[in-house]
């Protein structure tokens, strides 16, 4: 009986790891955006790029399509604010 139930909660725990290294990118790209806006985090990028391109220093935040692509997370620069427009002279 106890192998019956480690065959089968093994079974389901390949399953759901196989279902989530299979997301898509973009999915899985847009579910991160998410996090780091509800978490108030301004001025980030994030990247898809094939496994092969991550160098050691990038800061890998997800990995997608069955582990053949990466998703890099790096901070951008503020965006500069617009200057208030002259006022009209009368």
């Amino acid at each position: 009986m106890k192998a019956l139930i480690t065959i089968a909660f093994l079974s389901l725990a390949s399953i759901s790891v196989w279902a989530q290294a299979a997301k898509p990118c973009e999915e899985l790209k847009a579910e991160i955006a998410k996090k780091l806006d509800a978490n108030n985090v301004k001025s980030y990028s994030l990247e898809i790029v094939p496994t092969e391109k991550v160098k050691d220093a990038e800061k890998v935040v997800g990995s997608c399509e069955g582990g053949k692509k990466k998703i890099l997370y790096s901070r951008t620069s503020t965006p500069s604010q617009k200057p208030a427009p002259a006022p009209d002279k009368p």
